[in-house]
């Protein structure tokens, strides 16, 4: 793949807000190979995914769980369960700075929405999510969630934890800012992608956050992109 290549894909990918498919790309620059394509869109996902490991969200950060559709060799079967231990989703940990400012003058409490990580979760161990918790999130961080057995352990590791029993109310008020990057991620996936791969969806989510992410930086972000995928060398191969 020419170098020529890597920056045409890397400014439609930067282009829009919400993505492209693997698909709409090669049919643009009228590429023959539809693998060509679709592999270098997950380099440079895998590159924008390497740059938000460099940072850790701190301050107040809103934390929970979601399940993401994906391809599968296995079909549920009728009376199986949905969400946590469907053999038709994975379960994501997403978390979103979320934080708290007080009018003066009404005494309400509002939410300002910062950075977003979101991170495939292999199983539901408290230790996996602790990991998860070390790695991305700053130690002197005040952390709120539901009331999930699985952030049993999270005392240790931030500054504060705050769990709340999980309710329409909560998701409305306390975790208000990771539904909606839930709810969001969902459309976008669903509306491109319509079904992802259990093996690269890390990818596909990388590519969510680091938009998000900057999603301030307008035409700035093509040349944000080319700097992640220029120092970035971690488990992609650039050939």
């Amino acid at each position: 793949m020419t170098f020529r290549k890597w920056y045409q894909v890397m400014i439609l990918m930067s282009a829009t807000k919400k993505g492209i498919s693997a698909k709409e790309m090669q049919r643009q620059f009228d590429v023959a190979r539809y693998e060509s394509t679709w592999n270098l869109m997950h380099k440079i996902r895998q590159a924008m995914g390497n740059r938000e490991n460099m940072y850790k969200l701190e301050d107040q950060i809103e934390l929970d769980e979601a399940y993401y559709r994906v391809e599968t060799l296995q079909k549920r079967k009728a009376g199986q369960k949905r969400g946590r231990g469907s053999v038709t989703t994975v379960p994501v940990s997403v978390m979103v700075e979320s934080i708290r400012l007080e009018d003066i003058e009404t005494n309400k409490t509002v939410t300002k929405c910062g950075y977003l990580k979101m991170k495939l979760i292999e199983d539901h161990k408290a230790e996996t999510i602790d990991e998860i918790v070390k790695e991305n999130i700053e130690k002197n961080a005040i952390l709120f969630s539901d009331d999930s057995t699985s952030y049993t352990h999270l005392d240790d590791i931030v500054e504060a934890h705050l769990p709340t029993k999980s309710s329409k109310e909560t998701t409305r008020t306390v975790l208000h800012w990771v539904h909606t990057a839930i709810s969001n991620s969902k459309r976008v996936f669903n509306g491109i992608h319509h079904k992802l791969n259990s093996k690269y969806i890390q990818n596909y989510l990388n590519e969510f956050c680091y938009k998000f992410n900057r999603r301030f930086f307008k035409d700035k972000l093509f040349g944000r992109v080319l700097i992640a995928v220029a120092t970035s060398t971690a488990g992609i191969n650039f050939r």
